[in-house]
């Protein structure tokens, strides 16, 4: 495979589609554990937990929208993509360096190939 074809825009695009929505469902998944979680455990700081559930539900949806976008061919859904894949890319940095290897890698790659797919996947 060329190394044109892969960053070529409409197979970033695409990549972008697919990586943002994955994104969103982890998230996701993160919310409903955290829902679930005060079931099982004991929860120390509520306004804490209600906060991450939220924040969590709302990046999870600006995610997916930014999928849309991307998927639309609109602009839209670019600069959110970007913007959150270099906050992830900052997190997995905290994570490698606190030792939390297991998360911080495997979050480091996913956003560093979605950052790309997402910056060069639209032109206009």
């Amino acid at each position: 495979m060329k190394l044109r074809s892969v960053f070529a825009t409409e197979n970033s695009r695409v990549r972008a589609i697919y990586l943002l929505r994955l994104e969103s469902l982890i998230i996701l998944g993160l919310v409903i554990y955290l829902l679930v979680a005060p079931l099982i455990s004991k929860v120390n700081a509520p306004a804490a937990l209600s906060a991450e559930i939220i924040f969590g539900l709302l990046a999870s949806i600006g995610l997916w929208a930014s999928a849309s976008g991307f998927k639309q061919k609109k602009s839209f859904g670019r600069a959110p993509a970007v913007l959150a894949n270099l906050i992830a890319l900052g997190v997995s940095y905290y994570m490698i360096t606190g030792k939390l290897l297991i998360v911080g890698i495997p979050l480091a790659i996913l956003a560093a190939i979605t950052l790309i797919s997402s910056a060069l996947g639209y032109r206009e």
